[in-house]
């Protein structure tokens, strides 16, 4: 994955080619934290002697996993995860996202044969011992229905939202700015709303927007922000904007695509409370929280979606 591979190189601009959404500078990202961060011998070890996990598991079971399929390689922690663990993994790639991992396990079968007992793909995902899907709020209440009977995770619509205090650095709001818009926003812990006290001055945090202004150019992205910009301007609605990015005061931590959701607070009073036990909050990023910059650089331990991933693996009654 570090490499100049040419069948690797062939494999993202493939992977890029098929969904617009995929960037070349946005795979690349997606690709180097899974490198720093999940697959860094040090982290491996740690993660693993953290859950004493055997060297051999006698009784492996078959894990199905439906991969989402919203950022670049999305869905690698939970493999990572059934493959620390010693269980087979049945997989469901997206259609958005099966390029490049599909290519990894092409790589790794290639070393070792084994792999191709250990990972198998399949459409439809039955006779599973367990099952770990991610998707929409709609497709989760399916998922529900499907797997009722059997042990599994369901992973449903989640994003990330940011608390401000007024006085953060340039420094800082350039590093927020980056959770924003890595990856086009798309991803669960892209910052999409902001908590700010009344009278924050927005044109310093505006400003570092510009970074991302080749957004504009894009015309997926475009064609999000002409319609949600024609829809403030026929309500007649205030909107903060740098020509790419929308800022509107609206209450939903969910924003759509090229639009950045605000609130005002007169009082953190049991906010921080507020959003924490809210479950479609993945992660806070301010001060006192994750830090700034840091919210698409997730680490072995930060799980989807809160849940154990590793506990439910290694828990799963015969």
């Amino acid at each position: 994955m570090l490499s100049e591979d040419e069948d690797w190189a062939l494999t993202r601009k493939k992977a890029s080619l098929a969904n617009g959404w995929f960037t070349p500078e946005f795979i690349d990202l997606a690709v180097k934290n899974i490198i720093t961060e999940f697959l860094d011998e040090d982290n491996l070890v740690a993660f693993v002697a953290a859950y004493q996990v055997p060297e051999e598991n006698p009784h492996p079971k078959k894990i199905g996993l439906v991969m989402a399929g919203n950022i670049p390689l999305v869905g690698f922690h939970d493999w990572l995860c059934i493959f620390l663990s010693g269980n087979i993994a049945i997989v469901k790639p997206s259609s958005r996202d099966e390029i490049l991992f599909n290519n990894l396990i092409e790589k790794l079968a290639g070393w070792d044969e084994e792999i191709n007992i250990l990972v198998l793909f399949q459409a439809l995902l039955k006779d599973c011992n367990a099952y770990i899907a991610t998707g929409s709020n709609n497709s989760g209440r399916y998922f529900d229905q499907y797997f009722a009977k059997y042990p599994h995770i369901i992973r449903r619509n989640r994003t990330s939202v940011a608390i401000l205090d007024g006085n953060e650095t340039r420094k800082e709001l350039e590093l927020l700015s980056d959770d924003i818009h890595l990856y086009f926003g798309l991803g669960c812990r892209n910052v999409t709303k902001i908590f700010a006290p009344r009278n924050y001055d927005f044109i310093p945090l505006i400003d570092t927007f510009n970074k991302y202004a080749q957004f504009g150019d894009h015309h997926k992205y475009k064609n999000n922000y002409d319609y949600q910009l024609a829809i403030q301007l026929l309500n007649k609605q205030y909107y903060m904007t740098n020509g790419t990015t929308l800022l509107i005061e609206n209450e939903s931590p969910f924003s759509p695509i090229s639009q950045l959701n605000l609130e005002y607070y007169d009082s953190l009073d049991g906010l921080p409370d507020k959003l924490e036990s809210d479950e479609r909050i993945q992660c806070i990023v301010g001060k006192d929280y994750t830090p700034f910059g840091s919210a698409q650089s997730p680490s072995l331990t930060d799980y989807a979606d809160g849940v154990d991933t590793m506990h439910f693996l290694l828990n799963i009654e015969n």
